[in-house]
């Protein structure tokens, strides 16, 4: 290594969270000091909290309790008419349009 270019190592750097948590690791800082650490983080000690905006939590609740409901209810399709059967009904005769095909142009044509 090149001498004079690199930070001081500290191999026992003290970190003390707003908990009051302390432990010592190596870094180029003597001491540090963090707001969170793993003893109080709500993810590692499972005390986490929803924070409800809006009551959009309550709802979501609400929507799967219904979805949990329905579950067991044989869905009800309503199918619309066909269009043959509009057609018979009709008292005037359908017009028919034919459809005009495009014709593909070639290179050689162009």
């Amino acid at each position: 290594m090149k001498k004079g270019i690199h930070p001081t190592y500290y191999p026992n750097a003290v970190i003390t969270c707003a908990c009051g948590n302390k432990f010592t690791v190596g870094s180029t800082q003597a001491s540090y000091e963090i707001e969170i650490c793993s003893a109080c983080h709500p993810f590692y000690t499972g005390k986490g909290k929803i924070i409800d905006t809006a009551g959009r939590v309550e709802r979501f609740k609400k929507q799967m309790a219904q979805k949990k409901a329905d579950a067991g209810k044989k869905k009800v399709r309503i199918r619309k008419p066909r269009v043959e059967n509009l057609l018979v009904a009709s008292p005037t005769p359908p017009t028919v349009v034919k459809s005009v095909k495009s014709k593909k142009i070639s290179k050689k044509q162009k």
